[in-house]
Order: C-alpha cells, then structure tokens, then sequence
C-alpha cells in the first residue's frame, strides 16, 4: 500500500480492516438481517437492513439499524487509530459500511425530525470524506 504525506498536517485517513465475508454474502443475495446476525460488527450489514427499512416506509426501524451500524463503525475506527477525526476514505472499500450506515442515520434523523442529529451526521460524513458525500447523496 502507497503511504502519502499529509501536505495540510491533519490526521493520517483511517482505513478500516477488510472483512470479506460479510460483504461477499451480502452481494450474493444472503438477507442482510442473516449477516448482521452472523456478523454482528459488520456496519455494511446494518447499513443495509437500514436502506431496505427507509425504502419500505419505516424510518424508525431505518434509524435504529442505521445507529446500530454507524456505533459498530466507530468502534472498529477507533481499534484502528482513528482520534475522533479525520479522513475515512470511500475509495477504500471496507470503510464504506461504516460510511452508508453514518449516511442513513443522517437520513433516517431527517426524516423523522431530528435536525441537529442530521446537521451533525450530514456534516461528520462530508468531513470523513467528501467522496461518500457526493456518492450518497
């Protein structure tokens, strides 16, 4: 892996550790409520039982699962370093579980309300990386 200088001095980006198995069984087909209680830690998981939540019109059971993957993300983020700030690539694939799960708890706290947990999340995700931002939507 490429190691880059940081030209603006801030934190190095965080990248996360790859878990293949949770991802390959989702984009196999398995449901991704079967992962999620396969794989417990896995915020693409969750991410996922969130997405098909909102779609459906259930944006309570939308927001819980999309906390659920967003705390499960910050966990695994600091077990690699990160300091409470600073890059979490999109670019890099086992980020973006944590990164769909911040996206559809911002979503999710829109829709029901909940405008200063929006701001934050909406703003947390730009600042993590502008990539999954604009890729979100």
């Amino acid at each position: 892996m490429a190691i880059h200088e940081n030209l603006l001095g801030g934190p190095p980006p965080t990248h996360l550790p790859d878990d293949p198995e949770p991802r390959e069984l989702l984009a196999g087909g398995t449901a991704p409520a079967d992962v999620a209680a396969k794989y417990p830690t896995s915020s693409l998981a969750w991410a996922q039982l969130a997405d098909e939540a909102f779609e459906r019109g259930s944006v309570v059971e939308s927001y819980a699962y999309a906390r659920t993957g967003y705390h499960r993300g910050l966990d695994a983020l600091r077990r690699s370093g990160w300091k409470g700030h600073g890059p979490v690539p999109w670019e890099h694939e086992p980020n973006r579980g944590f990164l769909r799960a911040l996206h559809a708890l911002a979503r999710a706290a829109g829709a029901i309300g909940e405008q200063e947990e929006y701001e934050r999340c909406t703003q947390f995700l730009k600042d993590s990386s502008p990539t999954a931002a604009q890729t979100l939507g």
